[in-house]
């Protein structure tokens, strides 16, 4: 059908109203609501329209358009005529140049943001004219300074990623808790390193039990609530119960982990079903086949294509993978969550109009974020920032638990006592799980050549830890980790060093250098860090190790970033759930 036989102007379909803007010399894709209006074919094919003549339509199935005369032509809708000559008949003065003709994928702008954790890093690219459209779609809540302020390019930051378990949208009667205003079903805290060659999306389970702190939440009126807070709790009920908002999770993962959370982005069930349909279905795999009749998740072994319930259906089952907990069921999320994110930075997806188009409309109508990026432009600032990360390089894991030591057949779990604290700290001090910054090797060759010689085994190590990080607890934790983790047994705990130290020292005897080269590997300690001495030891005598300001947590290594922990597994790479 060409322009002049449409009727309506709302079957005008939005990915072929790509028009170029004489101004800026970019691709615009323009909607125009008023029936009746016809619109000029752009002299140039739209992006997406691979080898369509001017005036041509670039859908199969359809018949050309027929170009009007230039002579009664009228402009198109927002766009005005470009002028030849002024009244003087001169040419007009201040008009800019042409920009030269970019690429494909520079045409359809870049991502628009999104929700949860596939929308956020696989990004939903739109174009500047569907901004205001878009924006509307947006909702916004008022966090009452839970959050940093914003994120800044230049700083390392953290996004928290909620989706509800509310019953919202149609369809959606069978899942969550029925009159239920919700609760943190699925939590990921996303953090982006300084540098954006990196990121960690590590799952936070919705049974683990906490305090969640006093927290303040904005009400419609303007007026600010005050919520008393709450001990040895489930995380879950941080959000929607007793009238918590997201600010009140914000604050109760910072109280978990130490970090400051810069933003957040909600969703609900409708997020799933849409998004996926949105990009035509996200790739998945199980290592056998799938009949579940609780979440009606039917999978042949081996990889299939999801989309819509089926694929809500696949990230809700508890019962097909693992031992059914919700442990497992977070893996599975992982898993699809990076499915997700190849297939929103796949060429099938940034080059398609009508699919980016889709993508972002459904991304905003199904997100909730906070005021600080509760708008298109900054959610593609943020974009811009995420844009530059590669997928190898996003590691997804589970925050490290252990079953509730309070309870005879544990149901819930509690951070763990020294892995946890140990990942807090990597994030803290933004190490990459991924290894991407090496040591330069002039410090590996130094350090090699101080630690060459024998070790003592872990039992025979003998030392004394001082804190002087300034964080409290550092001695205790470290004395944790290196008894319970590596057999450090003969090891004490001093308390407080005198003075703060700008770094961790180990200072040893002569006689001690095997013992200080197991430590050294234990704790990956610099060459630096070492301080051999003169005159031997007494037999029973300590080392003596002071924790200093470079100190980031028990278990980090103070020479470069340490492996992946246990259960890691990056964005690029297809995994089966099993």
């Amino acid at each position: 059908m060409d322009a002049h036989s449409r009727g309506r102007a709302d079957e005008i379909d939005p990915a072929d109203q790509w028009v170029l803007n004489p101004q800026t010399g970019n691709y615009e894709l323009r909607l125009d609501r008023s029936a009746g209006q016809s619109r000029q074919a752009p002299s140039h094919p739209r992006p997406g329209a691979r080898g369509t003549a001017p005036g041509q339509r670039g859908r199969e199935g359809r018949e050309p358009r027929s170009a009007p005369a230039p002579e009664t032509a009228p402009p198109v809708p927002g766009q005005r005529r470009r002028r030849t000559t002024d009244a003087g008949g001169q040419p007009p003065v201040g008009r800019r140049k042409r920009r030269p003709e970019k690429s494909r994928k520079k045409k359809v702008l870049i991502w628009t943001g999104g929700t949860m954790a596939f929308v956020l890093v696989g990004g939903a690219a739109g174009a500047y004219a569907l901004y205001n459209h878009f924006d509307g779609n947006i909702k916004t809540v008022d966090v009452a300074g839970a959050g940093s302020g914003g994120f800044r390019k230049d700083e390392a930051f953290n996004i928290l990623l909620i989706g509800t378990d509310k019953r919202t949208g149609e369809g959606n009667a069978g899942y969550g808790d029925k009159n239920s205003p919700g609760h943190a079903d699925t939590t990921i805290l996303f953090h982006v390193s300084k540098d954006r060659t990196n990121a960690t999306a590590m799952s936070i389970p919705r049974d683990l039990v906490i305090d969640i702190p006093e927290c303040e939440t904005k009400q419609p009126d303007g007026s600010v609530k005050k919520i008393p807070g709450q001990t040895n709790e489930r995380f879950n009920i941080s959000l929607g119960q007793s009238d918590r908002d997201p600010g009140c999770t914000m604050r109760t993962v910072k109280e978990i982990t130490g970090l400051t959370i810069d933003h957040f982005m909600m969703a609900d069930f409708n997020a799933v079903k849409e998004m996926t349909t949105a990009v035509g279905g996200v790739k998945v795999c199980v290592a056998k086949p799938v009949n579940d009749p609780k979440s009606h998740l039917k999978l042949p072994e081996g990889e299939s294509t999801i989309m819509g319930e089926q694929a809500l259906a696949f990230v809700r089952t508890r019962h097909s993978f693992g031992n059914e907990s919700d442990l497992d069921r977070m893996k599975v999320q992982q898993q699809f969550l990076s499915s997700m994110i190849r297939q929103m930075k796949s060429d099938d997806t940034l080059t398609s109009p009508t699919k980016l188009y889709d993508l972002a409309d459904a991304a905003t109508n199904a997100l909730t974020v906070d005021t600080g990026i509760g708008s298109i432009s900054k959610l593609k600032s943020l974009a811009l920032e995420l844009a530059k990360i590669d997928t190898k390089n996003i590691t997804f894991m589970t925050m490290p638990v252990i079953d509730n030591p309070a309870e005879p057949k544990p149901i819930t779990v509690v951070p763990d006592p020294v892995k946890a604290p140990q990942l807090f700290a990597m994030m803290q001090s933004d190490t990459s799980l991924t290894e991407v910054k090496k040591k330069q090797a002039d410090a590996k060759n130094a350090q090699a050549a101080l630690l060459k010689g024998t070790r003592s085994t872990a039992h025979e190590v003998r030392v004394d830890v001082y804190n002087g990080s300034g964080i409290r607890g550092a001695a205790q934790s470290t004395l944790n980790w290196l008894q319970n983790e590596h057999g450090v047994t003969r090891s004490t705990n001093k308390s407080n060093a005198p003075e703060k130290a700008p770094a961790t020292t180990l200072t040893y005897a002569p006689n001690q250098a095997d013992q200080a080269r197991k430590l050294a590997d234990l704790m990956g300690l610099p060459a630096s860090a070492l301080k051999p001495g003169t005159q031997d030891a007494g037999e029973r005598e300590p080392m003596t190790l002071v924790l200093g300001a470079d100190f980031k947590g028990a278990g980090v290594p103070l020479t470069g970033p340490a492996k992946a922990p246990e259960g890691a597994q990056t964005a690029d790479k297809q995994v089966c759930a099993k």
